[in-house]
């Protein structure tokens, strides 16, 4: 299976008999599957089998479903209706000599509302399904093709979200190796500080200056950040690799390298580290509007 974007367009058209149909397919973002329907009159009884095939193709997106029908041909039928007949004719038979130089002629009672009305032939029940199968499959065709289209821009997107996973790996590596984590600089770091507070204060224990210092020290340390972010590194390459729905499964992954980039701003001693937080925020802030576009 291929990773899908949620935006697409597609159409399909057909003749079932003398029915002329067309679907309009057309999807953008959404939270959820959200189908709406725009049926013609007398295809209400669709709706169902229309849901249920939408379902089996896709699991998020507005998902807007149009048909249209037209009939190629009328068919026309004469109806008759017996009760008004009876009733003119009932009516000239009692009044007799009356209206004995007014005849009663076709023409006459045509032109009578309510006597007889053109109306198209019904179809019986085979001849119903049969067209309607016909639409369906044109519908599955389209679904088909929608798909297909978001198979195509979901494509274009991997190639960016891996960009900017490689991105955040390398920035990652740039954070892991600042000069600034070595032990040698933060043993050096702590040593200048702690010679300045001695300095500044005589009376201060420096032995408890070293062991605070260390402890400051301990809690501002980057490894577990750091791991976390490649680890999640890895959890993105594999979901997008996989191709099946991962849209809302990246956005998780996204909030959570935001959350370890916030972390590493707010515990960073380096202005190198610092811009690479800055820039780490940016990239996945880039991650996350693209992963809004997946399926």
């Amino acid at each position: 299976m291929k990773l899908q974007s949620m935006t697409g367009f597609s159409r399909s058209h057909g003749e079932a008999g003398r029915y002329r149909w067309a679907w309009e397919l057309r999807s953008v973002n959404g939270k959820s599957l959200d189908v709406r329907l725009r049926l013609p009159p007398g295809f209400d009884h669709i709706e169902t089998a229309v849901r249920k095939l939408a379902a089996e193709r896709f699991t998020r997106g507005n998902l807007q479903v149009g048909l249209s029908v037209t009939l190629s041909e009328s068919r026309l039928e004469l109806v008759v209706n017996d009760a008004a007949l009876a009733a003119v004719t009932s009516l000239k038979d009692r009044l007799g000599d009356r209206i004995a130089d007014t005849p009663l002629t076709l023409e006459g009672l045509l032109g009578l509302r309510g006597i007889a009305e053109f109306r198209e032939v019904e179809e019986d029940d085979t001849a119903l399904e049969a067209r309607d199968r016909q639409v369906l499959d044109g519908l599955e065709a389209a679904l088909v093709a929608l798909a297909e289209m978001r198979a195509v821009e979901g494509a274009k997107l991997a190639d960016v979200l891996f960009r900017q996973i490689d991105r955040i790996e390398t920035l990652a590596e740039t954070i892991e190796n600042d000069p600034a984590r070595s032990p040698e600089e933060i043993a050096a770091r702590l040593a200048d500080q702690v010679s300045r507070l001695v300095e500044a204060a005589p009376s201060l224990d420096s032995e408890r200056l070293y062991a605070e210092a260390v402890l400051l020290a301990t809690k501002a340390d980057l490894r577990e950040e750091i791991d976390r972010l490649y680890a999640h590194v890895a959890a993105a390459r594999e979901l997008i690799a996989a191709g099946e729905p991962c849209g809302r499964k990246l956005d998780f992954l996204a909030q959570e390298f935001n959350r370890e980039a916030n972390t590493i701003c707010s515990k960073s001693n380096s202005v190198t580290i610092t811009a690479a937080g800055l820039e780490l925020k940016t990239v996945i802030d880039q991650l996350r509007e693209q992963v809004q576009n997946l399926e």
